[in-house]
């Protein structure tokens, strides 16, 4: 048989260029390894790209460029491009790209979550405050925020001091319940207030979300009359609430003499790292701010890294955006950012950056934060650069997402992530995974490839640290290669010893596996015990959710003993089907070409009588 064809070898970097099209698309620079260096955008690829390079007398790297982007150069080997119908789809194709990919030398700023509102539908007779994070449909809806941190504080807040409905249900007739009794309610479920009366108050509440400091105050005084009958712990639940209430804004004594609404965003940067501050003006007051920090990148760019912050940030579902955003810079891209906004939520947007004036203020109160949280928030890098220095990497980890998974000969087979974010857990990053596979390396891949999925809405960190060897470290890094992401990946797991017993009695160390090989630190090595740390909290996580799980499935496997289902029947249907679920769902047929039309019936009987229903068994005792 004669010989598999290779491949036709990529074109140079010089030949790309000069055939590129006069058309808008994404540009992606790779190394001589496929890895991905930087990704950028363009009106016309030709033209931008081509200003890059020199022609003559050789193909080089334009000689008036930075010394960051000509090492970039130099070290790409090949040149690929996607176009796009039109300039505005090429700038949400990059975002989208540079947050799946991570290339090496675009910045990625990882606050992309969605803060939550506070809203109320005036529609309705007898109208609740309520938390959403989505935009709620309704033409009398009304929105307050967005509350990065504090909103369900104020939220609280609000139906501690004013009479509101405290619970839906209480809307839907009967008695008055305990909260009338104490004050709280007024009881619109036995008609003892009017629709007008109700609004009334609603009016007041609605103007303290806005004006929180007759709030605060009466908040202030709640807590004296509490802690003056002794009792402290409900006074001492109001001093968290006015805390978190009061540390909701940037305090500022400008007065803007309007009633606009307004997003105001600045980005200041130090040595390694920078921050992005946002503030929210409703009604021309500052209702809430909220602020990140991101490491620098090597091409850092002041208009990127504003333009990905819009981007992420003014997303399609999120419940009001205003219709003027103030930037402390100017934007290279302004108006086509402004442009792509607008389509997204369906109005007119301006993005400015006002020269004079309060709104020029705005600016330089949202820059002066930046600065202050520079200064007084120090970066906690020390451990992270010693990573970087022992794995070789190119920029301290900042954040890292560690996994493992865990089992009982089988059973409730679950994986866990957890997340280490600039010195402190990403609690509400973490994740729980049921695996189906059956051995570890089948149920880490299962694990990872439903990660790596999902970088589009979550972007990959700076390192993966897994909870294995070798093997599992490899496997990583071909998922990650075939989903062409670059990211560090290291693994931590105990030395293989001859006996197991050795293990058990802790004489084996751990090992961590990197790109350079096995490294066996001191047990005293704070670089090794760091690690350490990170790995035990992914394992707690992870043999929670296996307890847990195995608790509830030793729970069913307990009721259809009771059927008269025994053990080896359970195991057998399980081997087959998978899960309790797709047992449940399975037909008689199915079940009766498993155990046979006997079982089988008997399973569709305990069925009906919902011993399957997965929904009801958090709630069901045996």
């Amino acid at each position: 048989m004669g010989k598999t064809p290779s491949p036709p070898p990529h074109p140079t970097i010089e030949e790309t260029v000069r055939t590129l099209p006069d058309q808008p698309g994404v540009y992606q620079y790779f190394d001589r390894n496929g890895r991905l260096l930087y990704v950028g955008k363009a009106k016309s690829l030709t033209n931008r790209v081509k200003s890059y390079w020199r022609f003559t007398p050789e193909f080089r790297p334009n000689p008036a460029l930075g010394p960051r982007i000509t090492k970039m150069l130099y070290e790409a080997v090949r040149l690929d491009y996607l176009l796009a119908p039109t300039e505005a789809d090429a700038l949400i194709l990059e975002n989208s790209l540079i947050k799946q990919l991570k290339p090496r030398y675009n910045i990625l700023l990882r606050d992309d979550k969605t803060y939550p509102y506070i809203y109320i539908d005036r529609s309705e007779t007898f109208p609740r405050f309520e938390l959403t994070r989505r935009v709620i449909r309704g033409r009398a809806i009304r929105y307050f925020g967005p509350f990065p941190s504090g909103g369900r504080a104020l939220l609280d807040a609000l139906y501690e001091v004013f009479p509101l409905v405290q619970k839906k249900s209480g809307l839907n007739g009967g008695k008055a319940c305990l909260f009338h009794q104490i004050g709280k309610c007024p009881a619109p479920c036995e008609g003892k207030i009017t629709p007008e009366a109700y609004g009334a108050i609603v009016d007041e509440a609605t103007e303290a979300i806005l004006k929180r400091s007759g709030l605060i105050r009466r908040l202030k005084e709640r807590m004296l009359k509490l802690a003056q009958q002794e009792r402290f712990e409900e006074a001492a639940r109001l001093r968290d609430q006015i805390e978190q209430i009061d540390g909701l804004r940037i305090h500022s004594d400008i007065d803007l003499a309007t009633t606009d609404d307004l997003d105001v965003f600045a980005i200041e940067t130090g040595d390694k790292r920078g921050v992005v501050v946002r503030m929210f003006l409703r009604h021309g007051r500052i209702i809430s701010s909220a602020h990140s920090f991101f490491t620098l990148a090597e091409l850092f760019d002041l208009s990127s890294a504003y333009k990905q912050a819009l981007l992420d940030f003014y997303t399609a579902d999120v419940p009001t955006v205003p219709r003027t955003i103030l930037v402390a810079d100017p934007l290279e891209e302004a108006e086509e950012i402004a442009t792509t906004l607008s389509q997204r939520v369906a109005r007119p947007i301006r993005l400015l950056t006002p020269q004079r004036g309060a709104r020029k203020r705005l600016t330089q109160i949202a820059r002066t934060n930046a600065a202050e949280l520079l200064r007084t928030q120090p970066a906690t890098e020390a451990i992270e650069e010693q990573i970087a220095a022992l794995f070789r990497l190119d920029t301290p980890p900042m954040r890292i997402e560690i996994f493992d998974n865990s089992h009982m000969m089988g059973e409730a087979t679950v994986g866990a992530m957890v997340v280490w974010d600039h010195g402190r857990w990403d609690k509400g990053s973490y994740r729980r995974y049921t695996l189906e596979a059956r051995d570890e390396y089948a149920q880490m891949h299962e694990m990872l490839t439903r990660r790596i999925a999902r970088f589009a809405e979550a972007p990959p960190p700076d390192l993966w640290l897994i909870d294995g060897g070798e093997t599992l470290r490899r496997l990583a890094l071909t998922l990650l290669n075939d989903a062409g992401v670059t990211l560090d990946v290291v693994a931590i797991a105990k030395e293989k010893l001859d006996t197991k017993a050795h293990r058990a009695k802790g004489a084996a160390r751990d090992l961590l596996y990197t790109e350079t090989g096995t490294l066996a630190l001191q047990p005293s090595d704070a670089r090794l015990q760091w690690c350490q740390r990170l790995r035990d909290e992914a394992h707690r996580f992870a043999v929670t959710f296996h307890r847990n799980k195995k608790r509830r499935h030793d729970t069913r496997v307990a009721l259809l003993e009771q059927k008269g289902i025994g053990p080896a029947t359970v195991k057998k249907l399980l081997d087959y089907f998978g899960t309790f679920g797709a047992i449940a769902e399975a037909s008689p047929e199915e079940l009766a070409s498993v155990v046979g039309k006997k079982m089988a019936d008997r399973l569709h009987m305990t069925h009906k009588m919902e011993d399957f229903n997965i929904k009801k068994w958090n709630f069901r005792r045996p």
